[in-house]
């Protein structure tokens, strides 16, 4: 089905791994094709409930993108290059699902913006993250420059954009763009295991903690107003009705997602 990723489905968390590992899982055009296909499922089957993504092999998450793709174009093409690998992040970020990023090795320049476009970060205790776009007279085109800033602050962010600085895991994870590091081989049960949580929860309620947390950083939206939206849309599902019931009853809740 995907020439580029594999997927697989198991008690509602849907595993996407990049698998280009002779490339170390370097974003060309059929990546990114078959991540949008991917996320077309992802936002229509009901029986995913939520996403890992991670990169094949030891080394690397996605150590950038396919530089070979950038030779030739004009300012025109560079741009439209840029957007259409925005649009496909700003699908993940925007996901009603969450979805993880799962950085198994190194995630530099469009790596690091795909894992900063998730809903959050687990890192390997190999990980590595970085925005060396300078070092080829570039910027980070897929959102990385606001992202990073978002995640990490300012002052953090502008050093690292500016120097094309790598930095390791630990510090990831001191700098707060990772929630956990792990060694390699607890790294995706690591995720399962919070993603499990999460799916027992009610998805639509999830879906709108999504969508109030990512109004913070949207200037076309007032967060406070989205939040209200989403507390009103809830409080008309039958998964508020149940989860209340629930918690007066004593009992565990059993969400329809409705």
């Amino acid at each position: 089905m995907y020439q580029t990723l594999l997927s697989f489905l198991e008690d509602g968390i849907l595993t996407v791994t990049i698998n280009r590992p002779d490339k170390l899982n370097a974003l060309n055009k059929q990546v990114f094709s078959d991540l949008n296909t991917v996320l077309d499922e992802i936002y229509s089957n009901d029986l995913i409930r939520s996403v890992i993504i991670t990169g094949a092999g030891p080394k690397a998450f996605v150590a950038g993108a396919d530089i070979s793709e950038f030779s030739g174009l004009s300012d025109h093409e560079s741009r439209a290059l840029a957007k259409a690998g925005q649009d496909t992040f700003f699908r993940i970020e925007n996901s009603p699902k969450p979805i993880v990023a799962c950085v198994n090795g190194f995630a530099l320049g469009g790596g690091c913006e795909l894992a900063m476009s998730c809903h959050f970060r687990i890192a390997s205790d190999n990980a590595k993250f970085g925005q060396p776009e300078v070092n080829l007279g570039l910027i980070p085109g897929y959102g990385g420059t606001q992202r990073l800033v978002q995640l990490i602050g300012k002052g953090r962010a502008m050093e690292l954009l500016m120097s094309a600085a790598m930095i390791d895991a630990n510090t990831a994870l001191q700098y707060g763009l990772v929630n956990y590091v792990v060694p390699a081989e607890e790294l995706l049960p690591k995720a399962k295991t919070i993603l499990g949580l999460i799916n027992t929860k009610a998805p639509l309620a999830v879906a709108k903690c999504i969508e109030a947390a990512n109004a913070v950083f949207d200037e076309t939206k007032n967060g406070y107003e989205t939040e209200v939206a989403g507390f009103g849309f809830c409080f008309d599902t039958a998964d508020m009705k149940e989860g209340t019931a629930a918690f007066l009853d004593k009992r565990k809740a059993n969400f329809s997602g409705k």
